[in-house]
């Protein structure tokens, strides 16, 4: 191999890993950067608080995780702990939330632009799935779903769009989620595309949907409800 085929094939290769290191938080580079949240400067996350100024109480929430929420429309409550409610998450890559579902209730199809979400049934069922990406065939748009019992554990990629139902009409469930991200982000799928603001024309959503405007112009004035906390 000539050392110009060499230099390439060592590039790619640094390509490929530097690629990967920034495809999540970024690692810390020390044993904490606390977030300074009263900091002027905005920086891809948050500037570091001085470490000679920060006490356990920057690594600490009373949060209630284990008492139950009250669920929205929908059927679900989402409490969120991230690093806007513990600052010593910063640069920690990591976050946790409970989520409650009301019997019949869910977390409606969603997905997280930052993180892989693991989560575990704590009580009750949940009936589950994700959907891939729309390449490459023959895997396009596949939905692997699956019922979970209390113990069962189930992992959702990174950007895909997922959900979670409480088949059971008669109790509720709740679930415990780690999502790799200090900050992961959530779009609901309705919320986003009939509840945005300003609205996002009909004409471009009827085509999108194959359906009439008239369909869409209901959907829109419907009030999309966030359950996220």
């Amino acid at each position: 191999m000539s050392s110009s085929s060499s230099f390439l094939v060592l590039a790619s290769l640094l390509a490929l890993v530097s690629w990967q290191a920034t495809a999540s938080d970024p690692s810390p580079l020390q044993d904490f950067c606390v977030a300074d949240m009263h900091s002027p400067v905005r920086v891809n996350g948050f500037v570091c608080k001085n470490p000679m100024e920060v006490n356990a109480d920057d690594f600490f929430k009373a949060a209630n995780l284990d008492k139950p929420r009250m669920t929205n429309k929908v059927g679900s409550n989402v409490t969120l702990i991230n690093v806007m409610q513990i600052a010593g998450l910063n640069t920690l890559g990591i976050s946790i939330a409970r989520i409650d579902y009301a019997p019949l209730g869910q977390n409606p199809p969603h997905t997280h632009p930052r993180a892989t979400e693991i989560l575990t049934v704590l009580e009750g069922t949940l009936y589950v799935g994700f959907v891939t990406s729309n390449l490459p065939a023959p895997n396009r748009n596949k939905f692997l779903s699956k019922v979970l019992n209390k113990g069962d554990v189930f992992v959702f990629p990174v950007g895909l769009i997922h959900f979670q139902f409480n088949p059971n009409p008669h109790k509720p469930a709740v679930a415990i989620a780690a999502l790799s991200s200090q900050n992961p982000g959530a779009i609901t799928i309705a919320n986003a595309v009939f509840g945005s603001n300003p609205p996002i024309s009909d004409d471009v959503l009827a085509k999108a949907f194959q359906v009439e405007k008239n369909t869409i112009d209901w959907l829109q004035a419907q009030f999309w409800e966030n359950n996220h906390n």
